[in-house]
């Protein structure tokens, strides 16, 4: 069975997709099956995966019942576009609503080792969705004055998802990300998150660096646009996989990282 994990964030420009998306590349070159599912109607993960504009079906059709998942699956996303927000309303009408994505993936999880769900940047019903289909929710935010109360609000939403839908749903972590931690102000940011949080906040900050929308510019992983870059990524995967308990993939991770990463850059 999958591990589903749900990425989310309060508010856009947290770097969130961009974390999905690698992600699943890191885990993928690992030996893991994953696949990504876009639930944000603006489409960014499905464009990064470069997925063509008309692709067909879409999550939209899977959650509308019009289409299975496996069939909405095009090169490891099932991807997303503005129709997705017209799914979301067409839902809200609907019994049983909130567990409409866990039952549509259930097929899925079956034949994944990982599933990856970039959530939109609203709390709403796509949001939820996802976490009732999820085991684990990971939480993306930004080095700014109301981060913290961001996190509290989504942190909010993952333990009503807990309490009511998904008992069995686990935090898997706060991760600060596209931060500049030369700044007094970012470093407050993340002292503050773990002031707040304590052990939930990662370790590993996701620094901040152009290489990323470039990468998405060109629809290419930041492992394999800038392997430089990708750095702290690698590193917030072994902090994830040792939470996971997936221990005996670190050895695999330490050799993609020395083959993709200068030692002067994993320092």
């Amino acid at each position: 069975m999958a591990t589903t994990i749900s990425v989310l964030s309060q508010k856009g420009g947290t770097g969130k997709t961009t974390l999905v998306r690698t992600l699943a590349d890191v885990l993928g070159r690992l030996g893991l099956d994953v696949l990504a599912v876009d639930a944000d109607p603006q489409g960014n993960l499905s464009d990064y995966f470069d997925t063509p504009p008309d692709a067909s079906p879409t999550l939209a059709d899977v959650l509308m019942g019009e289409a299975r998942a496996a069939d909405a699956i095009h090169g490891g996303v099932i991807p997303a576009n503005l129709r997705l927000a017209e799914a979301e309303l067409a839902l809200a009408g609907k019994i049983g609503r909130e567990v409409t994505l866990r039952n549509a993936l259930r097929d899925a999880k079956r034949s994944y080792d990982v599933i990856l769900i970039d959530c939109p940047p609203t709390l709403g019903l796509l949001t939820v969705n996802a976490l009732v289909a999820s085991s684990h929710a990971l939480l993306s935010t930004q080095s700014q004055y109301f981060s913290l109360q961001g996190v509290e609000q989504a942190m909010e939403v993952v333990e009503l998802a807990r309490d009511s839908l998904n008992p069995d749903l686990e935090l898997l972590g706060i991760v600060l990300n596209i931060a500049n931690l030369r700044t007094k102000h970012a470093r407050q940011s993340l002292e503050a998150l773990r002031e707040r949080f304590g052990d939930a906040v990662f370790r590993t900050a996701i620094r901040q660096s152009v290489a990323y929308a470039e990468s998405a510019e060109r629809a290419q992983t930041i492992l394999e646009y800038r392997p430089a870059r990708a750095v702290d990524y690698l590193s917030l995967t072994g902090e994830i996989l040792r939470r996971l308990g997936r221990p005996e993939l670190l050895a695999r991770l330490d050799e993609l990282s020395a083959a993709l990463v200068p030692a002067s850059a994993r320092a």
